[in-house]
């Protein structure tokens, strides 16, 4: 038997699986989220979810000691869990994407992102974790938890004003208003930067997170 010959049998006996091969289905894409929320995982008992159209976690902080840059993150997550009334039951868990934070300032961005300020080759992310929750009155709250930021651990306290509960045809919205203040020095941001004597980066970061969570029916 020739060569050709040869080659020509080989090739019709694999003819079929190849034809097999191509007519699999693909592989299905993985479920995206709705626009404006988050991954669709299982809700626990009391769990929400977060509405990212409407919700920001920002901060500012001093410029030269007389006016705020501000900025926010882009790109972050939370897990949370809150019955209204058992308000002292609630718990949260945010991831913050070091990398996604933003000033509208690119130059001043790099700087951020940088060894500097948040090393975001070495910490990529950021956390807060919720330890207790304490009732102050009907719409005010205090979450007493741990926020992570460049592998510093530090207590830190959320006060937190709950804005509103509206109950929908889809479901339940609720929204929160939080704020707290940091020092970054604690955090092992130390660089300091002077210009004409004026600290170009104030020492204080003030913190304000806006939460809008969806509670969808049960179907």
């Amino acid at each position: 038997m020739n060569r050709v010959l040869r080659s020509l049998i080989v090739a019709a006996s694999f003819a079929p699986l190849g034809a097999a091969a191509a007519q699999q289905p693909a592989p299905a894409a993985p479920p995206t989220a709705p626009p404006g929320q988050q991954a669709q995982t299982p809700l626990p008992p009391n769990g929400w979810r977060v509405d990212m159209v409407h919700s920001a976690i920002r901060f500012r902080v001093r410029h030269l000691g007389i006016s705020w840059v501000n900025g926010e993150f882009k790109t972050w997550q939370a897990d949370l869990v809150y019955d209204p009334n058992n308000p002292e039951a609630a718990s949260v868990s945010t991831h913050i994407q070091t990398a996604s934070v933003n000033t509208n300032g690119d130059r001043r961005d790099a700087d951020i992102k940088s060894g500097n300020y948040l090393a975001i080759d070495s910490f990529p992310e950021m956390t807060f974790t919720s330890r207790r929750v304490e009732r102050v009155d009907a719409t005010h709250l205090r979450i007493h938890g741990d926020l992570t930021l460049r592998g510093v651990t530090k207590p830190v306290i959320l006060d937190t004003e709950i804005s509103g509960i509206l109950n929908g045809s889809r479901g339940k919205r609720v929204a929160f208003t939080a704020t707290t203040t940091i020092t970054r020095q604690d955090y092992g941001i130390v660089f300091n930067r002077l210009v004409e004597g004026a600290q170009v980066v104030g020492d204080e970061v003030r913190i304000t997170i806006d939460i809008e969570a969806i509670q969808p029916i049960a179907t």
